[in-house]
Formats: structure tokens, sequence, C-alpha cells
């Protein structure tokens, strides 16, 4: 059995920097698992063969739950006007600087599983396309088209016999 965490994380108030809340629940819906309110974050939930997770920002808290996993989906948007609307990309554990202090990096996400727990997840990004980060809700309509062909990126990466 190939365990799986979908993590989605992004801001619902800047606009298309939400698009991960929506591919995460459209991805619950086709595995028979009914979508996440925006209070809550799937953590009380988790269990399954694939489950899912959406935050605001990636945490270090998420450390010793990923561990337990055979392989990470992280989901965001991206900005980049040069990179493809869906960028799939293999996340190799590194330690990478950031910027901000709060944030967390998947690269030194995983490094930092595999340096306190021992364990070496397999990771992946899927980075959509935003076009809209101002502050409000609801997607642009460039970035709302992504959502499902994101889930399906992501249904090809995980094990067949759960799909609904």
């Amino acid at each position: 059995m190939l365990r799986t965490l979908v993590i989605g994380y992004g801001n619902l108030d800047r606009r298309d920097d939400g698009v991960a809340f929506l591919v995460v629940n459209a991805l619950r819906g086709r595995l028979g698992q009914g979508p996440l309110d925006e209070q809550e974050t799937g953590v009380g939930e988790l269990g399954a063969e694939t489950d899912t997770l959406f935050l605001r920002q990636l945490v270090p808290e998420l450390m010793d739950t990923a561990a337990g996993y055979d392989q990470v989906i992280f989901v965001d948007a991206h900005v980049r006007e040069n990179t493809r609307e869906l960028w799939w990309a293999p996340v190799l554990p590194d330690f990478v600087p950031s910027a901000f202090t709060h944030h967390v990096n998947p690269a030194t996400f995983l490094a930092l599983i595999r340096a306190l727990y021992d364990r070496n997840p397999a990771g992946y990004l899927l980075s959509i396309r935003g076009h809209d980060f101002d502050f409000s809700r609801g997607l642009s309509a460039e970035t709302e088209r992504l959502v499902q062909p994101a889930v399906d990126e992501i249904l090809k990466r995980i094990p067949a016999a759960e799909r609904s």
C-alpha cells in the first residue's frame, strides 16, 4: 500500500493563491470523501491510503504526520510567466534558506523529515499558474479552468484502487 499525503496551501483571501483549496476539495470528491469547510484543515480525517490537507502555509508541525507517508504531494499557486500553467516537479530533500523566517518550502520540509524521523517520503510539487492575487475571494477564470486538470495530474500519481 502506497500512502499518499496531498498538502495544498495558500490564502483564500488572495484570489488565485487559494487555488489549492479547490484542488484539494475536487480531489476529495474524486476519492469519495466530503469537501473540507474553509475552517477545516483535514488533519482530523487522516488515516486513508490517500489523505488531503489544506493550510494557509506549509508548517513544520505537519512533519510528524507527513513522516508516516510514502509520498507527499504539495499543491500551490505560482506566478512564473515562462513556466507551464501546471508545473509538476519532483522535490528532493534539501535545506533551502527562506527570506521569511516563518516560511518552510517543500524541499526543507522533506529534509527535516529525513533528519528528524529518518524517513524519506518521495516528494512532488504541483504548482498552478495564478493570474490574480488581489485581496478578494474567488479564482480568476484562467486559474479556475486549471483545477480539474490539476486533480487529474494528482490522480495519475496515486493508487488506482482508491479512486471513485
